[in-house]
C-alpha cells in the first residue's frame, strides 16, 4: 500500500508591511534581505533573520515595476515613469539581537534618477559590468528599459553615468513603429519584458557582444544581438539584429525570464502555455522553432514565473492565487502552493549558493562581536536557501519553505 501523499505546505511566514497589493520581489544575493514593493509606490526591505521590516519608504508616486540590489545600491522602477537609485540599507546588530518591538525603520538616501517610458509595465533588465568593460564611477552597469517614445523599442544606458549607450533596439527591422507609447500599430506591438546579457566575443578574447531578449505584446519573444565592432555606441538600432524570433503565445508575454546560467528562458501569458527558449540552440539552429517548446498546462492566466538558481524548477504565479512548481526540463507538475486570495503578481526563489559579499556588513556598534551571526544555526541557513517567496493582489507577501526535489 503506498504512502499517504503529504499534506498541501503552508507558509512558513506571512509579511503584512503593505497595505496595496504586492507587485515586485526581490531577494539579495546573499539571501540576507527580501525587497517588495506595491501598487502605491511603498518598497519594504525585511530582514530574513528576524522577519522584520528594518526600511520601508514612499520610493515613487506610482506603483512598483521592479526593484534589485546592485552592490551597495538599490535600484527602483515605477509607473510614474522614474528609474531611481539608493543607498542601500543594512539591519545593524542591535537590531538583529533586539527585541519584538519595530525600531525606527530607515529611509535611503537617493542618489540619482532616470526618466524612463512606464507605459509599458516592462521591468528594467540590469546588467553588472566586470573586467574592461567596467569604468568606475561612469561605467559600472548597463541597464535596458523601454524607449523614451516608441514602446514597441529599447534603450540601453550606463550608470551610474546614465549616458545612452544604445537607442531604439528593433527599429531597423520594424517597418511600422509606434509612434508613440499607446497607439501601437506594428505588428509585434509594445514589449513587455526584457533581458539584458552579454556572451564572449566569438574572435576577441576578454571582450563581450550584447544581447537583449524581449517579450511583445503579440506573444512573441527575439533575440536581439549587437553586431557591429568599430562602434560601442548606436542610434536608431544601428548594428542591432534580429538572432532569431519566435512566437508561442497566443495572448501577450506577461512574464519573461532566464535562468541563470544563460542558457535558456521561460515565459508565460494570459494562455495556459509556459514558453521554454534554448537559447545558445536557437541562436545556432536553422529554424530557432526547433529549439523552443510551448508546453501546455492546465492553468490559463498566468503573471510571472522564476526558474531556481539551479535551473531544475521553476515557479508560475496565476490569476488564481495560486503558485504552480515545475520541472523545467519535463514540465512535470512538482506542487501547488495555495495562500493568496486573490491574483500572484510575483514570486522569487532564495539562492541554493548566497554569495556573501561586503555589502552584507551591519551597521552595529564597533565594539560588538559576532553573536549575531551565529543567531541563525548552519541548518537555518540551509533552510532559508529552500526559500520561495510570493506576492500577491491581497496586499500579502508569503514565504514558503520547499523540499528538495532532487531529479526532476
Amino acid at each position: 500500500m503506498s504512502a499517504p501523499p503529504p499534506p498541501p505546505p503552508t507558509p512558513k511566514h506571512l509579511l503584512r508591511s503593505h497595505a496595496t497589493q504586492v507587485s515586485v520581489l526581490y531577494i539579495s544575493d546573499d539571501d540576507e534581505r527580501i525587497y517588495s514593493g506595491d501598487a502605491s509606490g511603498i518598497v519594504v526591505v525585511t530582514s530574513t533573520r528576524s522577519l522584520r521590516a528594518i526600511a520601508s519608504w514612499r520610493a515613487h508616486t506610482d506603483g512598483l515595476l521592479g526593484v534589485q540590489e546592485w552592490t551597495d545600491r538599490v535600484i527602483t522602477h515605477g509607473r510614474d515613469n522614474k528609474l531611481h537609485v539608493w543607498k542601500a540599507v543594512r539591519e545593524s546588530a542591535r537590531e538583529l539581537g533586539g527585541s519584538a518591538a519595530l525600531p525606527g525603520l530607515q529611509t535611503p538616501e537617493l542618489c540619482y534618477s532616470m526618466d524612463v517610458n512606464a507605459l509599458n509595465y516592462c521591468r528594467f533588465s540590469l546588467l553588472p559590468l566586470t573586467g574592461e568593460a567596467h569604468r568606475a564611477g561612469e561605467r559600472e552597469a548597463l541597464v535596458a528599459v523601454p524607449n523614451l517614445v516608441e514602446s514597441s523599442l529599447a534603450d540601453i544606458w550606463t550608470l551610474p553615468g546614465r549616458q545612452r549607450l544604445h537607442a531604439t533596439i528593433g527599429k531597423n527591422e520594424q517597418e511600422t513603429p509606434a509612434k508613440d507609447g499607446r497607439g501601437v500599430r506594428n505588428a509585434i506591438g509594445i514589449i513587455m519584458s526584457m533581458h539584458l546579457s552579454s556572451v564572449p566575443h566569438p574572435h576577441a578574447a576578454g571582450r563581450a557582444c550584447l544581447r537583449l531578449l524581449c517579450g511583445y505584446e503579440n506573444g512573441s519573444v527575439t533575440m536581439w544581438g549587437y553586431t557591429r565592432e568599430d562602434k560601442e555606441t548606436s542610434i536608431e538600432g544601428i548594428g542591432w539584429t534580429s538572432l532569431w524570433t519566435v512566437r508561442l503565445h497566443v495572448e501577450s508575454v506577461m512574464a519573461l525570464t532566464v535562468s541563470m546560467d544563460g542558457t535558456f528562458a521561460l515565459s508565460v501569458s494570459a494562455d495556459h502555455l509556459i514558453g521554454r527558449y534554448n537559447i545558445t540552440e536557437a541562436e545556432c539552429a536553422t529554424d530557432p522553432n526547433e529549439a523552443c517548446s510551448a508546453f501546455k498546462t492546465k492553468h490559463p492566466g498566468n503573471a510571472c514565473v522564476t526558474i531556481k538558481d539551479d535551473g531544475k524548477v521553476c515557479a508560475v504565479g496565476g490569476w488564481d492565487g495560486r503558485v504552480r512548481l515545475y520541472s523545467t526540463k519535463s514540465f512535470k507538475p512538482l506542487g501547488t502552493l495555495a495562500y493568496h486570495k486573490k491574483g500572484c503578481q510575483c514570486v522569487a526563489f532564495a539562492h541554493s549558493q548566497p554569495n556573501p559579499t561586503s555589502s552584507t556588513i551591519t551597521l552595529g556598534h564597533p565594539d560588538g562581536d559576532d553573536e549575531d551571526e551565529d543567531e541563525m544555526t548552519e541548518k537555518e541557513k540551509a533552510g532559508r536557501t529552500r526559500w520561495l517567496v510570493s506576492g500577491g493582489q491581497d496586499s500579502r507577501v508569503a514565504i514558503w519553505p520547499l523540499m528538495q526535489f532532487g531529479k526532476t
